[in-house]
């Protein structure tokens, strides 16, 4: 049993951090108002948008992001799992092991205190970061590399690739896969599209000829981007999960970080160990 000292601090600091972005206008990335489709959230957007600029512009080399590249030259790259499908939704279903893969986007106080619990609690994760995040916050590369996580591509806008022309798809991919070389030496262990839980056929190619053997999706779905209470999220997810599923999280939902400490016990009594989706393949 996890104890209720430490829960409460995590809930805390989910506070703090969703108290922060608040007083900025704004949660997970940048876009104010309730109307609005949470933008760590990869639920289809109804709301036409100005389409994203193409420009991989990288941001430049400062001692921060200069030391974090350095230190993270051995990140490893894409790996091909022969048998498997071109995109990925969940691992063997005949080994207790599960992947939380998380929407890498949001505050950084929020995407840490997730880190540290998962790590307390011996469980390892796959962080798909947005480019543009990564940008503003280059040292949670490393410190999610660091942690034994997996670091994977989730583009570089987060808007919705599926509506684009290959011409915007194919630079939303390399875009963040750019940041993702700059920052580890490598372009990430995977890739997810942005604002969909499957990838079109024009997609899949494209993240072939990025360099992603396998786009990666999910079978359970937390739904914590509709922030619907802690308790409701790990429901949610202890509902449908099983042996070799691959669950969708957030980083920037202070719901998500508060569930945390109950879903990763409830894992544990079952059996279900949390690891890397590299593990969960190999």
């Amino acid at each position: 049993m996890i104890p209720i000292d430490r829960r409460s601090a995590l809930r805390a600091a989910a506070g703090a951090a969703v108290t922060g972005a608040l007083a900025t206008g704004c949660t997970d990335g940048g876009r104010a108002g309730p109307a609005a489709v949470p933008s760590g959230s990869d639920a289809p957007s109804t709301a036409p948008s100005t389409p994203p600029s193409t420009s991989t512009s990288l941001p430049p080399t400062g001692s921060a992001a200069g030391n974090a590249r350095r230190a993270a030259r051995d990140a490893p790259p894409p790996r091909r799992f022969p048998g498997q499908p071109a995109e990925i939704a969940h691992g063997p279903r005949n080994h207790p092991r599960v992947a939380l893969t998380f929407h890498g986007q949001g505050d950084p106080a929020t995407a840490t205190a997730v880190l540290s619990e998962a790590e307390r609690a011996g469980a390892r994760i796959t962080v798909l970061a947005v480019g543009g995040w990564l940008d503003e916050h280059p040292s949670l590369a490393r410190r999610i590399l660091d942690g034994g996580h997996d670091l994977g591509n989730h583009t570089l806008h987060h808007t919705d690739i599926s509506t684009m022309d290959e011409a915007e798809a194919y630079a939303e991919i390399t875009g963040c896969a750019q940041r993702l070389r700059r920052l580890t030496g490598s372009i990430g262990s995977w890739f997810r599209p942005s604002r969909t839980q499957h990838a079109t056929p024009l997609v899949q190619r494209l993240a072939r000829r990025a360099g992603y053997p396998h786009v990666l999706s999910y079978d359970v779905d937390s739904l914590d981007y509709t922030s619907p209470g802690a308790a409701a999220v790990t429901r949610t997810v202890t509902g449908q999960i099983r042996n070799g599923s691959v669950v969708s999280l957030h980083f920037g939902y202070a719901d998500t970080v508060a569930a945390l400490p109950a879903l990763l016990d409830a894992l544990e009594r079952r059996g279900l160990r949390a690891v890397t989706t590299t593990e969960l393949l190999t």
